[in-house]
């Protein structure tokens, strides 16, 4: 039997972390190469590599690839070098996406004159992005047995965003989270659970995790508002997303499977 710290481990295995170097990217990527993983970060070619993530490259843990992941034929090529130089993709956590923090200087609009070409943009990053490389990847892992696809979602899946927490802001009109947000993300979880009975009899693990909101500079006020909402009382901390991401990509997770693991401090629950 294998000990349970080892289950935790990833060592052999290759990851590829889609917005590998946006702002929840390098948390997924930092973990999978703690836990042993070789870790591909994907993101648009020319994306600049943060500073929390140098050490990392500069040890051969983490690598770096270009590539649209909303187009297939940018995933296939994309797909082949990682598998060139880092071998055969064992986990896929995809995390691309649009989101709209609540800044002041957010672009703002009314529901009635909301760009569609926008709220169809969030959508194909958010989802259709998911379901490209799930097809190349999670196709692959099908067909040698084993595999762990994890989708990040958010709270927002499941409830609609509070417009009182941005009320404060100084915006005319007034600031509101894109509805084409909490859509994807639910729509994300909904793929989650298709992919999951799909490949399951083929060995492929497929799951959701889905953050609350993650600290990240955001206004006292709105920080204070949002905590009130918050049955833990604050917001979440990236260290609260590696525990929960090296779950489900590793093998103490080997018999869950399609379900969404909420990491939101309570917010869904009342």
């Amino acid at each position: 039997m294998i000990a349970l710290a080892d289950r935790f481990r990833l060592d052999g295995r290759t990851a590829v972390v889609t917005g590998g170097l946006g702002r929840l990217g390098p948390i997924w990527a930092r973990v999978l190469c703690e836990a042993g993983a070789r870790v591909a970060a994907v993101d648009l070619p020319g994306f600049p590599v943060p500073n929390s993530l140098a050490d990392l490259q500069g040890d051969g843990a983490l690598e770096v690839f270009g590539a649209d992941v909303t187009s297939r034929e940018s995933v296939d090529r994309m797909a082949v070098e990682v598998e060139e130089r880092l071998g055969e993709v064992d986990i896929l956590v995809n995390n691309a996406g649009i989101d709209a923090p609540p800044e002041a200087t957010a672009r703002t609009f009314t529901l009635a004159d909301h760009d569609a070409g926008v709220f169809l943009r969030t959508l194909q990053v958010n989802v259709l992005s998911a379901f490209v490389c799930s097809q190349v990847f999670g196709s692959r892992m099908a067909q040698r047995g084993h595999g762990a696809i994890v989708n990040i979602g958010s709270l927002y899946a499941s409830v609609s965003p509070d417009a009182r927490l941005y009320e404060h802001l100084p915006a005319d009109p007034p600031f509101l989270k894109p509805p084409a947000y909490g859509a994807s993300k639910a729509a994300l979880v909904n793929l989650t659970r298709y992919l999951a009975t799909h490949w399951g009899p083929a060995g492929v693990r497929v799951n959701a995790l889905s953050p609350g909101g993650v600290e990240g500079g955001q206004d006292p006020e709105f920080k204070r508002k949002f905590n009130e909402r918050v049955p833990l009382g604050r917001m979440c901390a990236p260290e609260d997303l590696e525990g929960p991401l090296l779950f489900l990509a590793s093998g103490a997770s080997s018999y869950v499977t399609g379900v969404e693991l909420l990491v939101d401090g309570g917010f869904t629950a009342w």
